[in-house]
């Protein structure tokens, strides 16, 4: 990409650029740690560059292993009934890349995508953004300069050195705090409660949605040293129900009713109806998908994103519950450790471990001893596609079938079925 050339859309100008940004930029997405970029230094330097957008924004920032997807998806769709205009900035992507910047449910502009990785081009040298960091700013300046009335940001990794943590946001949350990334945020639950505490801001309240006093603690702690008000979400009881039906969504449900209180607090309008209406209409409002998404009925076809072993015994612990025989789908990245996972898988199915196609895709061939160990029945395959296939020539109409394991199976699997 010529720095001097101006060069006009078109899909094909748009698809070249979307490809150059993921090969110029360190994506954690396809490079894993190498492309992990941690401080705030860089994403200072770049809003800074383009004007400091998220200073006139007013934000919320959900962090957590698991949950925060869907529960930044549940409170923008409560907004939304209220009639609030409300941009929504998730990672990583399913299927495209405007995904992960939406306003009231209506991905990112394409144009607006190719306009702004233009301008990379005058970007000074130094700041060498990662690809996180350069779509941060990008949902900055678009909810800007859409004039919304609310950005919800979704932490990336981590939540103390992550870009998004340049915010000053109304409220912030942490769902919850498990195992995961932990070449990078630490190997036990303290590490990474610390890590994910990080979001805590001096006099903003901070509300936790985890169980466990060790995690409460931890960013009850934070929470004190900045003077901030710590807001338990589990003593929130309640009966409200979401459209999005995994079972663990209870939990998050408690989350974003807590955060609804502190945003009441600031004299912010939000009705019960609205509560009510948001909580049931999240898949119409926000067209957010792979959190327990059931695909078909006949056969019962479900996939879910959970990829962590926190996520993965709810999910399977659901998908035990339902009395059906069942073709499992499941592909996994190189930091899975898959002797843990093994332990978990449900009983009375039959397995397809497959490749996701990105680089960092596990060949299940390199794990091949461990299933065998693990004594389940089980085939290979190269691609999500073709276990998917086979999973679907198998599985009888009084049967189910399970695609999960990764966001980069379930993205495959929804991009070539959807």
């Amino acid at each position: 990409m010529s720095k001097n050339t101006p060069i006009s859309f078109t899909q094909e100008a748009y698809q070249e650029a979307l490809d150059w940004l993921f090969v110029q930029m360190p994506n954690y997405q396809i490079d894993g740690q190498k492309a992990y970029k941690p401080g705030l230094e860089n994403i200072t330097k770049l809003c800074d560059f383009f004007g400091n957008s998220q200073e006139k924004l007013k934000m919320i920032h959900i962090g957590g292993t698991n949950g925060k997807g869907s529960t930044s998806n549940m409170l923008a769709s409560v907004l939304q009934e209220q009639g609030y205009i409300v941009g929504l900035y998730n990672s990583p992507h399913l299927i495209d890349f405007t995904e992960r910047i939406k306003i009231n449910g209506n991905n990112c502009k394409k144009e607006f995508v190719f306009d702004f990785i233009q301008k990379l081009r005058n970007i000074p040298e130094e700041i060498l953004p990662s690809f996180f960091e350069f779509t941060t700013i990008m949902s900055f300046e678009y909810f800007y300069q859409k004039k919304v009335d609310f950005a919800i940001i979704e932490v990336g990794l981590g939540g103390r050195l992550d870009s998004t943590n340049i915010i000053k946001p109304l409220v912030s949350a942490i769902t919850n705090v498990d195992l995961d990334h932990q070449n990078i945020l630490g190997e036990t639950l303290e590490e990474i409660a610390t890590e994910k505490a990080g979001i805590v801001k001096n006099n903003i309240p901070i509300i936790s949605g985890d169980e466990r006093d060790l995690v409460k603690n931890i960013i009850q702690q934070k929470a004190i040293e900045n003077h901030s008000e710590f807001i338990d979400a589990t003593r929130i009881s309640t009966d409200l129900e979401t459209d999005l039906k995994g079972n663990y969504q209870k939990k998050n449900i408690r989350v974003v009713l807590a955060l609804v209180d502190e945003l009441r607090k600031q004299n912010i309008k939000i009705s019960e109806s609205a509560v009510e209406n948001g909580l049931m209409k999240v898949h119409q409002n926000t067209k957010f998908i792979g959190r327990w998404f059931q695909f078909s009925e006949n056969p019962l076809i479900i996939c879910d994103t959970a990829h962590n072993q926190a996520g993965l015994e709810m999910v399977f612990a659901q998908l035990n519950a339902i009395d059906k025989y069942k073709h499992i789908v499941l592909g996994f990245v190189n930091d899975k450790k898959i002797d843990e996972v093994l332990k978990i898988l449900p009983k009375n199915a039959q397995y397809y471990f497959v490749k996701p196609s990105i680089s960092r895709g596990r060949n299940p061939k390199e794990y091949e001893d461990l299933l065998i160990s693990a004594k389940i029945d089980f085939q290979i395959f190269e691609t999500v596609d073709a276990g998917f296939q086979a999973a679907k020539i198998k599985c009888k109409t009084e049967e189910m079938i399970f695609v999960g394991g990764s966001n980069f199976v379930v993205g495959e699997f929804l991009e070539k079925n959807l």
